[in-house]
This record gives C-alpha cells, structure tokens and sequence, in this order.
C-alpha cells in the first residue's frame, strides 16, 4: 500500500521489505534448473531476526554463521608460508580473528622446475584447516594454487615468436596440474605474474623472463633487454588454454597494476576480459584496519585490479591487501576473498556458473548485477538482519510503535 501503513511513513523499512521480498523470491530461481542442490558455501547471514528467520534462511540453504567479515560473502584468507592460524575448528583468521576463509598456495615454481633451486611455498598445515572449514563446518572457499609462472625470456627454447611463446605457457600449465597436490578445491589456478626483483630464494631472474631474455633459464644473464608485449601475452594464453583443455580448473592471474602495465604495456595485449584476477597491494604493511568489500576500513585504501578489470566485475575474486609486493607485516600474506563470486567447476571461465541478471532487485534500491545463488541469500540475510533490529528498537504493532 503505497503511501500508507506501517512502511509508507518509513521509506528505509519500505525498501527493506522489498529488498528482502525480492531477494527471497529469486534465490530459488538461482538454484533452479541446476539439478541437486549442493551445500551453500560461500554466502553468510551473519545474524538473523529470530528462529523463524533462521529456520527461512537453512530452508533456503544459507548459512547461518558469522563469517567476521564484511559485507557478507566475503572472507578472510592467507597465502604462501604458514600463517598462524588459532582454534581448532572452526579455524579463526590469524591475527585480525574472523573465521578462516581460504588458503592459496605455491603448487609449483618454474625455477623449481628447470632445476635453478626456486623454493616452493606451500604450508600443508594451513591447506588442512581451510579445507576443514569448507568441508566441514561449511565456511570459506576451501584450498586454492597458484604457478610461479615465467615469462618468455627464460624458456629454453625461446626463438622470438607467439606460436614458442604459447608453447611455453602450455608447457608450465602441464606442469603445474602435474604438481597440484590433490587439495585444491578452489575451481581457479592462479599464473603468479610478478617482477620480483633481486629474489634468488625463489627465481634467478629479478623479472622472472617477462621483460628480458636471458641466456639460459638459471642463468641470471641478460641476452636482450625487450620482449614485445604480444609474445608475453602468448604465455598467458597458452597456460590458459591447457588448463581449460585438460581439466575443470579455470585460469585467474594474480598481479597489480603497475606490474601489469610494466609486462604488458597498456595495449590490447594487456587486455583480459574473461580471466579471473587476484589483485594485490604493495604497500599496506599495517594490519590496524582491516577490509570490507575491496576497502580498507576508515581508509582510502582499496584494491585496484588489472587488464581493464575493475572490482565491480565478477571476475574480480580475491585481493592481498597485506603483505603482497614484498612489503612486510610482520606475519606474512593476507586476503580478501569475495566468495560469493567463486565459479562453480566446470563452468565458463567468462561468466560464473549459477548466476542470473537479476533485473527486478533494482525496484527494490538494489543496483542490478550478476548475482550468484550464495550471493542472494547474503543479501536476504543482510536485509532481515536489519530489518529485525529496527523492528526490536521500535516494537512496531500495526504501524505504531509501542512505548
């Protein structure tokens, strides 16, 4: 009743109730058509209006849980070397708290595998309490991996061309799934693309052969200083198309900006709709404030992502917002992961899979965008959340509050 009742004289409430009414309406059209529902496992309520609430929201296959992130849908996750993580299931974030949401490690390093030493980082123990939580206790995103992945220049058989250069890339694709260890449920493997400077623990070459071509791969000796971004691009190509061809993962790259534009330029060769991204940020090394979405709380720190991708893209999916581009915290890497966007295994790598355009969500003051099915009962949650709190603070019975 427009104008009237108890939600006309209160334009919030009134957009509440239609967020939440559309919202409810929808999650089932998500899941509809795609066969035997599975466990929800990337969107959070983090707390509802009563146990008839709660009782909707399980209905509906949405956690009931606090995921100690913010907005809902996200989580708190680490990377590379072990990380403390406290508890013993469910696992907690180290150091900031929260529950833990995801680990991603090293699977392989090129340097490894051309034998020129080149560490590898993976910390079983934290792949163990990320996978526990997934699995078990239905939080976060589970285990992911990633390649430290060579650019052009320090392939053995570099001869200048795309059709090498793509070889290449297929070469190190094989030989990352070769190297997974059997943990990683996460549907994407991430190519590491970085400069990373004087680092001999891991690689021999400070831009690890994107930039430069060297005289052999463990060398550490320049041949030629440029190499044109088109046959950098080739690598990433290749890598991509073998691990679609070869197996249910989906190919994401992990870089900044900066980076990005220094290997690739900002031509169309730097382009990549389509490809997952995991983004980082070089300087933040203090852990005081911690993120919501793709910002840092009471800051102007956000993530900044890469290729013409920005964070409202669906293909925007994780962030280091510590401890990335070697800046130190004290403790090591930690992320943020928006797993509401996470893509089903088997989908399409441009579009995640269980999404729909969700046209009417705007009628409710909700800006249109691809939701997944997690996603939507997140933001169900989030609406009753809201709602039950404004509802208890005025007692409302027919429209009056009760004093």
């Amino acid at each position: 009743m427009s104008g009237s009742g108890w939600t006309g004289s209160r334009p919030w409430l009134s957009r509440l109730v239609k967020a939440v009414g559309a919202a409810a309406f929808l999650l089932p059209l998500a899941a509809a058509g795609q066969g035997p529902a599975r466990p929800a496992t990337r969107g959070t309520v983090a707390a509802v209006a009563g146990s008839a609430a709660r009782g909707a929201a399980a209905a509906r296959g949405v956690q009931v849980v606090a995921a100690g992130d913010s907005p809902p849908g996200f989580w708190y996750g680490t990377d590379s070397f072990t990380m403390p993580v406290t508890g013993t299931g469910p696992y907690k974030e180290p150091v900031i708290g929260g529950n833990y949401g995801g680990y991603i490690g090293m699977t392989g390093n090129w340097a490894h595998w051309q034998g020129c030493g080149g560490e590898l980082v993976w910390s079983a123990t934290d792949a163990s309490q990320a996978a526990t939580n997934f699995s078990t206790s239905r939080m976060g995103v589970g285990t992911a991996a990633y390649w430290f992945m060579a650019g052009p220049g320090v392939d053995p058989s570099y001869d200048g061309t795309v059709a090498e250069a793509k070889q290449w890339g297929q070469r190190q694709a094989a030989r990352a799934l070769a190297d997974m260890r059997g943990a990683e449920n996460y549907p994407v493997v991430w190519m590491d693309v970085e400069l990373p400077g004087n680092a001999p623990r891991f690689t021999p070459a400070p831009d690890n052969g994107w930039n430069a071509v060297y005289t052999s791969p463990c060398s550490g000796q320049v041949k030629t200083q440029h190499i044109a971004p088109d046959i950098d691009r080739g690598v990433l190509d290749g890598f991509a198309a073998y691990l679609t061809a070869h197996s249910g993962y989906k190919p994401g790259v992990y870089s900044a900006p900066p980076v990005w534009t220094a290997i690739f330029g900002p031509g169309s060769a730097s382009k990549i709709p389509g490809l997952y991204e995991w983004t980082y940020t070089a300087e933040t090394s203090s852990l005081t404030h911690h993120p919501s979405a793709w910002c840092l709380k009471s800051t102007s720190t956000c993530a900044h992502f890469f290729g013409g991708q920005h964070g409202s893209d669906a293909t925007a999916l994780m962030w280091q917002w510590s401890g990335g581009g070697g800046t130190s915290n004290g403790y090591g890497d930690f992320d943020q992961i928006d797993g509401a966007r996470t893509p089903d295994a088997g989908g399409q790598a441009d579009v995640p899979a269980r999404t729909r355009a969700v046209r009417p969500l705007a009628g409710a003051g909700l800006s249109p965008r691809i939701w997944s099915d997690q996603a939507v009962g997140s933001r169900v949650g989030q609406a009753v959340e809201v709602l039950g709190e404004h509802l208890a603070e005025q007692r409302l019975v027919r429209g009056r509050p009760v004093k």
